[in-house]
């Protein structure tokens, strides 16, 4: 029997909750004998510029090594600013390594202190002077786009990207209703329970060894090569364990290159670690999007035509976030048989917070717009949401379908996964429910919400199609070890890649060691990213595994003098055996012992996947306070053929909460000055288990013909169907009141009002 598809409990999780893992700061390594601390100043002010600095303070103060600033970076051996990471955008956005003229968001960093003791840094950087003549902020993307206030003046601008669209509004003239709505969005943080951490040290012979709490260490290493201007072979990355990322420890942060370029001049290594309030200004948020959809059909329910116009707000510094726009973009009509699509997006430069990565990057914007839209257009006409949906999914025998948004969808069943999710909760009997509740006036009202989402896994890019690599080897002693070019922060990969070689080879699954994150060890990869991990990663673990086994067989004939026809597999045994013979065998181990037994695979997949699924939330509002509470939420995320149900439901356990957070609690705020505003878990909602009740998971398989395993992503999934229904059902439940919107997060007060606005305070 195939372990494959079994419940396996998590092989890494007995070291995590007994002596625990070994992160960033954590780490006891001889290179890192004597190490210093590395502290940064920030800048308190959103957009100023620099009039003085003034460090002969703080470079007095006790245990301060050095102190740097953007004077040091200049010169040979200096430190350049860091471009843009993408050629597209509007050149003249570098990022300096150390504010030098102007200060462009709180949190820029004006100077670096080393110091001998941790604690030190942050009483020396208390007496780092610092002269800013405060210039306007402009924190609202819609105003960045007027440019009245530029982050860069030698850019002239403050759009960085845009994708171009013309709208046409002859597209709707002959829908019966046409709705438009502006809806945000909002900017989010990352909040992973590991901050960002690292540590570096220059060996003797030149070469930079630096830890780094990442998601993808190849990509670090290019990052800080890049920055660092030296050879390739002269970084070594290793990622520790990881406590998270959600898509924030993508690449090498400016702190990052900064630590190992500080390292290298003062010729001692070095750790650094910020705390939760600087993670909170200083790591890149997510989302952000200001978004006007216009959506038109008849009122047979049918939609005919769909814009969606996209502000992207992308913080102080151009990177990945400024780009979003175009995962938007591709997913925009989701699952949806829509003719007519008009798209256009513009990427603006703030005094806040740079934008990239985060869950879902891209595709939950697309889908919360979507399904918004799609139930204005049902109030508006008078239908209900679940129809108006189920009148106008894609059909699953049109797959594969290349969407107006330039996707390429594989497979998939929408209709299915709705039906199956509305028969859970029996959606009749909820509806009857909430009329009763609506005709007796009650104070607490049912709220039933609905999202049917389609998203993007493990997509290439520019240098070509999705692909990735492993090696699988067979020791004499029968161990195996499994080197991936993946990076596990939470997934299970160790579980996961052991029962791959488990399941042909036989050999135990505490007998089979993962490895990853070191690029000296493996120096190609692509990380975790982008939901990619096991469609990509795993299928070259079992393609290496299934090598590995006619290599085996091969060897096997020849020393069993046999027919290599006449071969098979014992699991039971980890042994090669003559059919119908069992007593002639030779086990894997034997056979290492004679002769190296190691394959080295890359799998590369024709394109993405694009998992899919139904949610369904059903909330209870009091129309007296405005609090919304989260009663039940009920999903189906299909995404292929499922490999242990304990990690596939553990990432929608993970994706699911996520998404109800953002509808119900969680919001990076600031002030008009740039001020941030939700720097503490004080101030900023954290969603913890108490807020949220028990997952209602269902469950659907719709292989992709992309990968022999019929995988795709689901690290993402369940953040992008959630957040919709959640928002969906909040709205629902007063829309009997007049309320048509409320903008997420669904607060008490956001609630109240938009009740107080509809009913003219009568309510």
């Amino acid at each position: 029997m195939s372990i494959l598809g079994t419940r396996v409990v998590r092989t890494e999780d007995p070291l995590f909750l007994t002596r625990g893992a070994t992160y960033t700061d954590d780490l006891v390594d001889e290179r890192l004998r004597g190490a210093a601390y590395v502290t940064f100043v920030r800048s308190p002010i959103a957009h100023g510029r620099i009039t003085s600095i003034d460090t002969s303070a703080a470079a007095g103060a006790p245990g301060v090594v050095a102190v740097f600033t953007a004077a040091d970076t200049e010169g040979d051996g200096g430190l350049s600013p860091l471009p843009p990471p993408l050629p597209m955008f509007t050149k003249g956005m570098d990022r300096p390594p150390f504010a030098k003229d102007t200060v462009r968001f709180v949190g820029d960093i004006i100077a670096a202190i080393v110091t001998e003791d941790r604690y030190q840094g942050e009483d020396a950087a208390e007496l780092v002077d610092v002269d800013i003549d405060p210039l306007p902020a402009v924190v609202d993307p819609r105003k960045a786009l007027d440019d009245e206030v530029l982050l860069f003046p030698e850019a002239g601008t403050n759009t960085i990207f845009t994708i171009p669209g013309e709208f046409d509004d002859s597209v709707f003239d002959d829908c019966d209703v046409v709705v438009t709505r502006e809806i945000v969005n909002q900017r989010l943080a990352a909040a992973p329970m590991e901050v960002r951490a690292s540590a570096a040290v220059w060996g003797e012979d030149g070469r930079l060894t630096t830890w780094i709490s990442n998601q993808a260490a190849q990509m670090a290493k290019a990052a800080l090569v890049a920055a660092l201007a030296v050879d390739a072979d002269k970084v070594r990355v290793i990622t520790p364990d990881t406590g998270g990322g959600f898509g924030a420890k993508i690449g090498a942060d400016l702190e990052v290159c900064l630590v190992a370029w500080i390292a290298g001049k003062i010729g001692r290594p070095l750790r650094w670690v910020e705390t939760r309030s600087e993670n909170l200004v200083g790591m890149t948020h997510g989302r952000d999007q200001v978004q006007t959809i216009k959506i038109g059909g008849n009122r047979d329910g049918k939609v005919l035509a769909y814009r969606l116009d996209v502000i992207q707000d992308s913080g102080a510094y151009p990177l990945f976030g400024a780009l979003l726009p175009a995962l938007t973009f591709s997913m925009a009509t989701g699952v949806y048989a829509i003719d007519r699509l008009q798209f256009r997006s513009r990427s603006v430069a703030t005094n806040k917070t740079s934008v990239a990565a985060y869950r879902g990057a891209g595709r939950p914007e697309a889908a919360a717009a979507i399904e918004r839209a799609m139930d204005l257009f049902a109030a508006e006409i008078g239908m209900d949401p679940v129809e108006v949906r189920h009148r106008n999914l894609l059909p699953p025998e049109v797959f594969p379908y290349k969407t107006k948004g330039g996707s390429l969808y594989d497979s998939g069943d929408y209709a299915a996964a709705l039906k199956m999710v509305t028969d859970e909760v029996d959606y009749p009997k909820l509806r009857q429910e909430q009329a009763e509740r609506r005709a007796r006036g009650d104070v607490v009202q049912l709220g039933i919400g609905v999202s049917v989402y389609v998203e993007v896994t493990g997509g290439g890019d520019e240098s070509g199609a999705p692909k990735e690599n492993a090696t699988v080897e067979v020791h004499p002693d029968g161990t195996v070890t499994v080197l991936t070019g993946t990076s596990p922060h939470g997934q299970g990969h160790q579980t996961a890649w052991s029962m791959l070689v488990s399941d042909q080879l036989g050999i135990p699954l505490d007998r089979i060691t993962v490895k990853y994150g070191d690029t000296d060890l493996i120096p190609e990869g692509g990380g975790t990213m982008g939901s990619r991990s096991l469609q990509q990663g795993g299928v070259a673990v079992h393609e290496a595994t299934t090598e590995l086994v006619q290599i085996a067989k091969a060897r096997a004939a020849e020393l069993l003098e046999a027919n290599v026809d006449d071969l098979v597999v014992d699991t039971d045994r980890a042994a090669i055996t003559v059919a119908g013979v069992p007593t002639t065998a030779i086990t894997f181990a034997q056979l290492a012992e004679k002769e190296k037994l190691s394959v080295r695979k890359v799998f590369t997949a024709p394109g993405a996947t694009f998992p899919f699924g139904a949610h369904i939330a059903i909330v209870e509002v009091d129309t007296e306070s405005g609090k919304a509470e989260l009663r039940r939420i009920v999903t189906v995320d299909d995404a292929g053929t499922i490999l242990n149900p304990l990690l596939f439901d553990g990432q929608r356990h993970g994706g699911i909460a996520q998404g109800v957070a953002q509808a119900l609690y969680e919001e990076v705020l600031y002030d008009d000055d740039g001020n941030p505003l939700t720097s503490t878990f004080a101030a900023y909602p954290f969603l913890s288990a108490t807020e949220v009740p028990s997952f209602d998971l269902l469950r659907m398989q719709t292989p992709t013909p992309y990968n022999p395993l019929g995988a795709k992503g689901i690290g993402e999934a369940g953040t992008i169907g959630a957040t919709p229904a959640v928002q969906n059902a909040v709205v629902d439940a007063v829309s009997h009141l007049g309320v048509r919107h409320i903008e997420m997060p669904t607060t008490p007060e956001r609630v109240w009002t938009a009740i107080q606005d509809a009913t003219g305070g009568q309510a």
